[in-house]
């Protein structure tokens, strides 16, 4: 498991005070954008389709330290957009680190080399590199040819300044589970600490709608995938690893992650925008969250991303004594696999058995409005075997079919 001795103590402490405290809901990472402005126009992102007067605005440094003050929590990605061209990235970074937050900094590094001076390694401060397979596929889904070079040497000097550098990696339907474990042998070797992955999310804006994963393939992709992960170094809870791989089944825990953006705080969660507040509080106490996630929003029914479910993994591994226990089995025999499938989490309670059979099966059991439209890809992206329509089924209650409704992807 990549993540650090220091920063499991300090999560582990954290969930089980709120456990005590009986905490109804309570965030683990602050998905901090301050600005949405980038480098790259890549095709499967949601931010660089803004117009250009929000993409000029950012966050101050006194704006994202209130917004990490204010939900408390230990961890913080620093996104985007591209943080290093915010002219106060530096003052921000030091400031998370000096209230002990442990931060990851998400760059597609195509300007890290320039600007690594203005940082100083930390144990609180992770590099997380946009890296999304090999040179070939990277540059695809960056849409611009010498990125993955520039992402790797940038890696390399990094490492032997003393930074703690992690990747990050989004998939999608055309990825190869063999290329999969071949990037991550290559990865592995550059010497980082740890490497993220994920399906990817149908951002409503990104210009590329066609290859999203839906669950059952992201299943069969990861399972293939990850058929030797405890050969890998994942930044990742073993438990959502087994998710990834149908082995365990969760329900989304949407506040778990919470997003401060130039807007304000994101409902419900990082992936969606349907509105926002001033206030974190106000996120946490007026956001209807039995609305969402999977088998309760259509937006939700394919989403397996970490942003949710991560913290699914988190809260069962770090909030019961035998949560601990499996971790501890999981971390200790890394080949070994979940005897049981996981329990469902949602605002801290076990989820009814009907909502998770619908998570299964990628289903909606709540009546909400359907959307419609989709953008057209920026780059040359391939196209075989796309379906022009989709079908999402409806349940009531009980559980019998209510509607099937046909939409255009």
């Amino acid at each position: 498991m990549g993540l650090s001795i220091r920063q499991a103590i300090k999560v582990a402490s954290y969930v089980a005070y709120h456990k005590l405290k009986g905490t109804k809901r309570f965030p683990l990472v602050l998905m901090l954008e301050p600005l949405f402005r980038c480098n790259l126009e890549c095709a499967g992102c949601g931010k660089i389709q803004y117009p250009e007067e929000t993409l000029k605005k950012r966050l101050t440094p006194d704006q994202c330290f209130h917004a990490i003050e204010e939900c408390g929590a230990p961890v913080v990605s620093i996104a985007g957009g591209e943080p290093l061209i915010h002219p106060e990235m530096p003052e921000i970074v030091r400031g998370m680190i000096d209230r002990g937050k442990f931060i990851y900094f998400c760059t597609n590094a195509i300007l890290l080399e320039r600007d690594l001076d203005k940082y100083q390694p930390s144990p609180y401060l992770n590099l997380s590199i946009h890296l999304d397979g090999l040179e070939a596929r990277h540059d695809h889904s960056v849409c611009r040819d010498g990125v993955f070079k520039k992402a790797v040497e940038a890696i390399k000097v990094a490492k032997e300044r003393g930074f703690r550098v992690t990747t990050n990696t989004t998939v999608f339907e055309w990825d190869d589970p063999q290329e999969m474990r071949d990037f991550f042998d290559y990865v592995q070797g550059l010497g980082v600490d740890g490497m993220m992955i994920s399906p990817g999310y149908a951002y409503e804006k990104a210009p590329d709608q066609a290859h999203f994963l839906a669950r059952e393939k992201t299943k069969e992709l990861f399972r293939e995938a990850l058929r030797d992960r405890h050969k890998y170094n994942f930044n990742h809870s073993p438990f959502f690893l087994d998710f990834l791989e149908g082995g365990r089944e969760y329900a989304c825990t949407p506040w778990g992650n919470p997003t401060r953006n130039i807007f304000g705080w994101q409902k419900p969660c990082y992936l969606m925008a349907e509105g926002y507040t001033e206030t974190y509080r106000e996120l946490i106490e007026e956001t209807e969250w039995d609305n969402y996630g999977t088998g309760n929003h259509p937006k939700c029914a394919q989403c397996m991303v970490h942003s949710g479910y991560e913290a699914s993994a988190v809260l069962e591994a770090f909030g019961s004594m035998g949560g601990l226990v499996d971790m501890a089995a999981s971390v200790f025999n890394p080949k070994r696999r979940p005897r049981r499938a996981g329990r469902g989490f949602k605002d801290g309670l076990d989820v009814p058995e009907q909502v998770i059979e619908a998570a299964r099966r990628g289903e909606i059991v709540r009546e909400t409005p359907v959307p419609t439209d989709a953008a057209s890809a920026s780059c040359s992206i391939p196209t075989d075997e796309v379906p022009e329509t989709a079908k999402i089924t409806r349940r009531t209650p009980s559980g019998k079919l209510d509607q099937t409704t046909t939409i255009n992807v």
